[in-house]
């Protein structure tokens, strides 16, 4: 009898996969970053813990056992959804494992801007000492936070001791703590007319994909800051650049682009005002702890005892 699979396709901490391997002591288990060392297992994975291209064939074949897919990202676009739902395949997400980090990242790159610590830092590399017109605060402003989910609650909470008034936008328009009004994304451009802060946390989906283009630009105070550490699509990165050079906003902090890496011929590289990390926001020392123990062994103790994964559930018809 063939035994059952769980392929993890990053390299795990030896006590973490230790404890998978005590929860399903009957199952093949491999844990591995190199392709080389789990390609021959693909089609034999009931669980994937993970992902890389090379397993799509796999995954979408109509001899693959494949009934479970854990993601490393909280983002699932990349994944073959269409065949995935069609197959009726589980996928669950690593959402919530990145609001620490993130939402440290939005507040470096609030404060960096405000305070002009990337001017302050290029100045250095010249011997520069000048004042570079530094005069704001970000006590007492207005963030709007477009996607209020893990990252845009820790973030709300954060603008809190900071003494903001935040603004939140999610779908479904629910009230969340830490955030003094919520709106939907209908109510997007009423929302961007009142924030000095713009910061986008949403998945990328068909609804959000070019979400904010020349239109939202156009709302914003010439004052305010737009930070994107959602998915780069979400923005027109050309509508972007052009309210960057005119002053329609007065700078940007981004760490996802609709090109990634982004090319050397990006105008956003020789912007003064703009900030660039490349997608790293999530990047954190705990983040296979938490994906692991947080989200992905409570789920393995449900999905052996015959129930649905709960945690992170993909919701096909919303993309997220």
């Amino acid at each position: 009898m063939t035994k059952r699979t769980l392929l993890l396709t990053h390299d795990v901490d030896a006590a973490i996969l230790s404890e998978i391997k005590h929860i399903i002591p009957e199952w093949e288990v491999t844990a591995s970053r190199d392709p080389e060392v789990w390609g021959g297992m693909m089609n034999d994975a009931e669980i994937i813990a993970g992902w890389n291209k090379r397993l799509r064939e796999s995954v979408i074949s109509a001899d693959s056992k494949v009934r479970w897919i854990q993601t490393w990202s909280a983002g699932v676009n990349n994944l073959p959804l269409t065949e995935l739902q069609q197959k009726e395949v589980v996928v669950t997400s690593a959402n919530g494992v990145h609001a620490y980090p993130i939402s440290e990242t939005i507040f470096g790159l609030m404060l960096a801007l405000t305070r002009k610590i990337d001017t302050y830092v290029k100045n250095q590399q010249q011997k520069k000492w000048h004042h570079a017109n530094m005069k704001l605060e970000i006590h007492g402003k207005t963030i709007g936070i477009i996607g209020v989910g893990a990252i845009g609650s820790e973030t709300a909470k954060i603008a809190k001791a900071f003494g903001m008034t935040v603004l939140g936008i999610r779908h479904s328009g629910r009230a969340a703590e830490y955030v003094d009004e919520m709106s939907t994304p209908e109510q997007l451009n009423e929302v961007l007319r009142r924030c000095d802060y713009v910061v986008v946390t949403l998945p990328l989906t068909e609804e959000t994909k070019h979400m904010f283009k020349a239109e939202q630009f156009e709302q914003m105070k010439d004052s305010a800051f737009f930070i994107n550490i959602g998915r780069g699509p979400i923005v027109d990165e050309a509508d972007l650049i052009s309210a960057l050079k005119t002053g329609q906003i007065a700078g940007a902090g981004l760490d996802v682009f609709e090109v990634e890496p982004l090319p050397e011929n990006s105008p956003l590289w020789n912007i003064e005002q703009v900030i660039i990390t490349p997608h790293t926001s999530g990047s954190t020392e705990f983040y296979d702890q938490r994906l692991l123990q947080d989200i992905f062994i409570p789920n393995l103790k449900k999905y052996i005892e015959g129930e649905q994964p709960a945690i992170n559930l993909l919701d096909y018809s919303k993309g997220y």
